[in-house]
Parts: C-alpha cells; structure tokens; sequence
C-alpha cells in the first residue's frame, strides 16, 4: 500500500501533466496491487489448510508463467471456491471461511491471484484472475459455489464462460461492473489529464488486444451461467457505483439480490450478517 500511496502523491505533485508521457507511471498506479500483511488470526487459519500452487501465463507483464499459491479447508463432496478481489487475498475470507468450515461435507478452494499477496508477479490484472479460477477448476474440478468479491466476481464470470461450467450457486458480492470506469476514478483522483488517460487506454488496447470498455459484467454475464446466483451489495458503495450495478440487474432480474446498507465495498465480506447469509444459502443448497 505504501507503494501505491507514494506513486498517486508524485503524480498529484507533478506540475506539467499533459507535457509528461505518464503511461508507465499509469500502468503502475492501476495494475499494481498492494499487499497487505496476514494478521495472526489469518495465518491461523492459514496454517490449517492444505496448500498448492499452480501456474498462468503471463504474455503481457511478466511475460513468463507465474506461480499463485491456493488453500483448501476441508474435503467433503460439496466444492466452493473462492475469488478475492483487487489488493486483497485468499484470507481476507477468513470469516466467510470459518463459518463455512461449519458445514458438513464442504470442501473450501480459495487462492492468492497472481500478482496479489503471496503470489508471484509485480503487476496483476483481470485476465490473471481469470486464468487463476480457471487453473483451480482445471485441477480440482467443477465447483458446486463460486464466490466472488469485487474483481473477482467479473473474474468469475469470464472463467464460468471460457471453462462453460454451470455451478449450482454463484455468489457475488460487490461486484466490479465496469472496468473502464474503475480506471478513470483511479486517475481522475490523481489529477491525470484527459489527454494521459487516453494514452493510457491506447496502451491498454495495444497490450491486451482488448478495449478496457470491453469488460463490462453487462456484456459479459450469461443468464443461464448458473442455477442461482445470489449478489449482495450496498448502494453507497463508491468503487462499484449503484447505478452501474442497476443497469446491470435490470437486464438480468433473475438474480437474487440483497442489500446491505453503510458496509461499503471492501467490510462487506467482513460483516457478520453477510458471512451468516452466505453460509446459510451454501448449506441449503
């Protein structure tokens, strides 16, 4: 976080921005996710699970494969596997994982994307995220539940399309609905100009063959892609924007919804009252 904090403060000290080339200081600003550190509770946790690690290609930044290192708790019949999302980690669920230790015949997947955590790779992305849930289904199997927080429920979303799995139960929490936009908030709040911004999303065309405005949860989400899928969410949530996530409902009305209100984005996997729906929808299943 420290790192992230220095690079946005030189960015908003810079006096002349539209006669600077700020695209590599971009990429750093935007893909660079903070690494927090495991508080005691956690590497309890932690300790008691089974540990693996597999590997995703990495064509555009560390144009190398990159390790990622996962967790299981458990290993009964009924899969869940776990996405975080941006600047987070695998045990950042450590109450959503506790409660669901509590269930009978559960198995619990969760892992640190690349790029994020104890995870190899300096820069991380959505694509990486995607690759990581898509290597854990290839290895262990379809997952009954897949949960997703932020990035990670549109990184759910990709892999459930590219493997075609169709889970009983997908869970997304806060998700992110659009990526594009999630960027020109990280720079607008770093005073960068109209005209870096745009620089910076040519890069991005460039580099992935892709127009960030293309990863947007309304083009991407399939209605039939599971047999639920239940989204909670709270509306003052400033990094997901509620009127986002409307245009995002009102054309899939089948999902169930419930909201949660004063938690924003990143408490909302913390609250006591989310974990207990999360874990009662798993066990009705």
């Amino acid at each position: 976080m420290k790192k992230l904090k220095l690079l946005h403060r030189h960015i908003l000290a810079l006096e002349d921005k539209e006669n600077l080339e700020l695209t590599e200081m971009l990429w750093q600003l935007i893909c660079y996710s903070p690494k927090m550190p495991v508080r005691l509770q956690q590497q309890q946790l932690l300790d008691e699970a089974a540990k693996f690690t597999l590997e995703v290609d990495d064509p555009d930044f560390a144009k190398s494969t990159l390790k990622f290192n996962g967790f299981i708790w458990g290993d009964g019949s009924k899969k869940v596997l776990i996405t975080h999302g941006w600047g987070s980690k695998a045990i950042d669920f450590d109450e959503v994982i506790t409660g669901l230790k509590t269930l009978n015949d559960v198995q619990i997947i969760a892992f640190d994307a690349p790029g994020n955590a104890s995870s190899e790779g300096e820069l991380s992305n959505l694509l990486l995220f995607a690759k990581g849930v898509k290597a854990v289904i290839n290895t262990y199997g379809t997952p009954d539940v897949m949960i997703g927080h932020s990035l990670g429920a549109m990184a759910n979303v990709i892999a459930i399309n590219e493997t075609g799995i169709k889970p009983e139960l997908q869970i997304s929490i806060a998700p992110l609905i659009r990526l594009k936009e999630n960027f020109i908030a990280t720079m607008d709040a770093a005073e960068v100009p109209a005209s870096a911004q745009n620089k910076f999303f040519e890069a991005f065309e460039e580099l992935f063959k892709l127009k960030a405005a293309d990863f947007n949860l309304v083009d991407l989400y399939k209605s039939d892609a599971a047999i639920q899928h239940w989204l909670a969410f709270d509306r003052e949530d400033k990094i997901s924007p509620y009127s986002f996530l409307q245009e995002f409902l009102s054309k899939y009305p089948s999902i169930e919804t419930k909201e949660y209100a004063g938690l924003g984005h990143e408490r909302i996997i913390k609250d006591a009252v989310v974990v207990g729906d999360i874990v009662r929808l798993v066990s009705e299943m």
